[in-house]
């Protein structure tokens, strides 16, 4: 029997451990972003990838299954026909879009914004992080993908996100934050993720990587490297930040953003809070830093935008505020939706096609003047006739909560 010294031992059970250690890191090494990303929106990841074996689950199956049907539900009511409706209104789109009040809502900034190249969305959830799903017992991958669905439920039917239930249903298990849905969008809307990194931005508005110090009160994101199907390589960014007026004072979000300007800006479903005076500071900063801004009637007032500067491009039909925002109505929208262009989609709050409006607004360039009346699109249409009823399908939940800023969620319809 062979006998080994005390240092011998010790020298050969170093050596195990480095042998594990590195087979462990190689396998975590071939679980890339994208194959999670694949596997959580339901589609195969490369054949290669650990995941692979995990696809042949039942459970998988039925959650691909299911994502299959209701993406390409989404994409034949909505998606698909707003991408054709940019196509036909967006002459030169700028290579920047900010989309404040997102939340994880890349769905929706590709599909108006498909030609950028540059995404930056914010709101209060925190990115997040996502599992190495090779490491979890498989009754909790098996959770996970119901945490991801439901999350999913409420945009995949009404185009907004609820912010209560996507934060508990994240929250309850395994994942957490905006990351895991941001990955599914991206894998669903047929990109291609090459990196995903965590990032800060320090007060000046310098991103930071995140190991790096961003000094005193960063703004905490995610850097995702993403390219579609021609190859070019974008970059979508995520950063968790309260935009109210204390709030952007009191980080470099908006420097950051002032960088990549000007963009163009996307307002969908975000409550209202662009017609309070606690949010001037970054409507202030839209205003004076897009090209153009689409939004429905929950994104800024007419009233802050100047006619000098502006053409406005009314599509849909206005019909005020759901009841939960009284004293919203603005009758200028009223007045300028008379005239508007129809649009065979519905967005936002009022999300049935016949009930829905869209506001896209022009800066003029600094040669151009504002024509006398209110511009809209040559071709006219009469007032839509009122809406009616459809009980047979589906009506969002009726719980809308405030703004809340001292526990770090915006809770509200978005």
């Amino acid at each position: 029997m062979l006998r080994l010294g005390k240092m011998a031992v010790v020298a050969l059970a170093l050596l195990l451990a480095l042998i594990l250690a590195a087979a462990t890191s190689a396998r975590a090494a071939d679980v890339t972003a994208d194959d999670t990303a694949r596997f959580f929106a339901g589609l195969p990841p490369s054949a290669a990838s650990p995941l692979a074996s995990l696809t042949q689950d039942p459970s998988w199956q039925r959650h691909a299954r299911f994502f299959d049907t209701a993406f390409a539900q989404l994409d034949q009511r909505q998606l698909s026909r707003i991408r054709h409706w940019a196509e036909v209104n967006l002459a030169a789109p700028r290579p920047t879009m900010f989309y404040m009040f997102s939340g994880p809502d890349f769905l929706y900034a590709d599909a108006f914004y498909g030609k950028a190249t540059t995404y930056v969305l914010s709101a209060l959830e925190p990115p997040g992080a996502v599992p190495d799903l090779t490491r979890l017992p498989r009754g909790e991958v098996d959770a996970a993908l119901h945490d991801v669905e439901r999350s999913l439920s409420s945009i995949l039917s009404f185009s907004f996100f609820i912010t209560k239930q996507m934060k508990t249903d994240l929250h309850a298990g395994q994942l957490s934050g905006t990351l895991p849905i941001l990955y599914v969008f991206l894998a669903r809307s047929g990109k291609t993720i090459r990196s995903a990194t965590s990032v800060a931005i320090d007060e000046n508005g310098a991103v930071h990587a995140g190991s790096e110090d961003a000094g005193r009160n960063p703004t905490r994101g995610t850097r995702i490297i993403f390219a579609g199907a021609d190859g070019v390589e974008k970059t979508l960014y995520y950063f968790s930040t309260d935009l109210s007026n204390s709030g952007v004072k009191s980080s470099g979000f908006l420097k950051f953003c002032a960088t990549l300007a000007p963009g163009n800006s996307l307002l969908k479903s975000a409550s209202y809070l662009l017609h309070s005076g606690n949010f001037s500071t970054v409507r202030d900063f839209i205003l004076g830093n897009s090209a153009t801004v689409i939004q429905d009637d929950s994104g800024i007032p007419l009233a802050d935008y100047s006619r000098k500067h502006w053409r406005f491009f009314p599509f849909g039909r206005y019909a005020g505020p759901i009841e939960k925002f009284p004293g919203r109505y603005q009758e200028q929208y009223g007045e300028l939706f008379r005239r508007a262009q129809p649009m065979d989609f519905g967005i936002g709050y009022r999300w049935r096609s016949h009930e829905s409006n869209l506001l896209l607004a022009v800066r003029l360039a600094p040669n151009e003047t504002s024509p006398a009346e209110t511009a809209t699109s040559s071709a006219e249409t009469t007032e839509p006739p009122p809406a009616k009823p459809h009980p047979k399908r589906p009506r969002p939940p009726a719980l809308v909560e405030p703004y809340q800023q001292r526990n770090g969620f915006f809770w509200f319809f978005r």
